[in-house]
């Protein structure tokens, strides 16, 4: 069961993402640890989603865009193909940001070459991938490994331990805390690694091609064989395993995005800084040089290994939706392209983190409704479709998730 782990890892990088950075630090300068609860109930919706991807992927043995190709109409496919391009270059676009912010924090290097630096790093990464897919995961948990070392580092120098067990318990301050609620919870469910997680596990337990080496016969509706024990055998161990490696993955993320709540609670007492930048300078005027350097060391982190996960998943959404690959050099081309195009125009960096995840909210209901609609379907899944309480567990999420996405994007437009 070992082997079929890994792939929620390279998910959970999309929790932790530079985006994250800006709404965790100010849920807690704003409100102390209040709004921890929120995170921890947006980390459950997200494993929820995670664990639906991972299991239409063991058991169809193809990834959510593949399966709307084959299933929904052409034009319908198309318009899920353009938006999920739009999202995976808003996703990077908060990454190439984020990761350039960092090396300008660290080492004064200016925007443009740092975003241009960023790339190299995260193409250099995605050469592991997918030929070296095991060790593609291996590079990306090790980078997650940093971001939890770096804030657990800031939460145990600032002390700031005390009191957020108060912060699990349910509770609001007034309208503004209610919309810094939507907005955390609004921006975790990444549509990009939706599409992502549902491709990288569908070569386990027994697929043609795939790691366990069973026969795995598949059915004519493309879902398993029911008339095949062992086919199906192999794929319930591997959801299983999935369960395992979402939890343990994405229980990792939560962590580091209570951390990164909690230090700001700590360092800024209801003060919003405002900026990334802002603060890392906070920081180290209140927990020192150190912890400064380990907030940058994250964010850097986190740049690098989103980055490198969101244009992974472009090319899935493209392979999946219209049959095509793009070479990752042209990819990433263009996908830095707005990065760029931002960076030189002088904008703030993190103003532009916002207005990405504004863009990616727009995609939340593309990537849900069909995956929980598929995957409580027993002609896509066979043995393996949702039951009825799942499915109703997942239309409630994708209805939450929605709204909640639309009073984030109400409150950035109308300011």
């Amino acid at each position: 069961m070992a082997r079929l782990c890994g792939p929620a890892f390279v998910v959970s990088v999309a929790y932790i993402d530079p985006g994250n950075f800006a709404t965790n630090m100010s849920g807690g300068a704003r409100y102390g640890h209040m709004l921890l609860w929120v995170i921890a109930g947006a980390n459950v919706m997200a494993m929820f989603v995670q664990a639906l991807s991972a299991k239409l992927g063991i058991a169809t043995g193809r990834s959510l865009p593949q399966v709307c190709r084959d299933r929904l109409p052409r034009p319908l496919t198309l318009l899920l193909w353009a938006q999920g391009e739009l999202v995976a270059v808003a996703t990077d676009l908060a990454e190439f940001i984020g990761g350039a912010l960092a090396l300008n924090l660290l080492f004064g290097l200016p925007l443009l070459p740092a975003a241009a630096l960023v790339a190299a790093v995260s193409f250099a990464l995605l050469g592991l991938a997918p030929r070296g897919r095991h060790r593609f995961e291996a590079v990306i948990g090790a980078m997650l490994a940093v971001v939890l070392v770096c804030f657990a580092y800031q939460v145990l120098d600032s002390g700031s331990l005390s009191g957020a067990a108060a912060g699990l318990v349910p509770r609001l301050a007034g309208p503004d805390s209610l919309l810094l609620a939507a907005g955390i919870i609004g921006a975790t469910v990444m549509p990009h690694v939706i599409y992502l997680h549902s491709a990288l596990t569908r070569h386990q337990a027994g697929l043609p091609g795939g790691a366990s080496g069973a026969s795995g016969a598949v059915g004519p509706s493309g879902a398993v064989d029911p008339a095949d024990p062992a086919g199906l055998a192999g794929r319930r161990t591997a959801v299983r395993a999935s369960r395992a490696d979402i939890t343990l993955a994405l229980g990792v993320a939560g962590l580091v995005n209570m951390a990164m709540l909690t230090a700001a609670a700590a360092t800024f007492d209801g003060g919003d800084p405002g900026s990334l930048t802002a603060v890392h300078a906070g920081i180290g005027a209140a927990l020192g040089p150190v912890a400064a350097l380990a907030f940058a060391l994250a964010l850097l982190a986190s740049g690098l290994a989103s980055s490198s996960v969101g244009t992974y998943a472009g090319q899935i959404i493209m392979e999946g939706f219209l049959r095509r690959r793009v070479p990752l050099t042209v990819r990433r081309l263009v996908t830095i392209a707005p990065a760029v195009a931002i960076l030189a125009a002088g904008a703030d960096p993190t103003d532009a983190l916002v207005l990405s995840q504004v863009a990616l909210s727009f995609g939340i209901p593309f990537a849900l409704v069909p995956l929980v609609a598929f995957t409580a379907s027993r002609r896509v899944m066979g043995p393996l479709a949702n039951g009825r309480l799942t499915t109703a567990l997942g239309a409630a999420v994708t209805c939450a998730v929605t709204v909640l996405n639309g009073v984030l994007l109400t409150q950035v437009l109308t300011g």
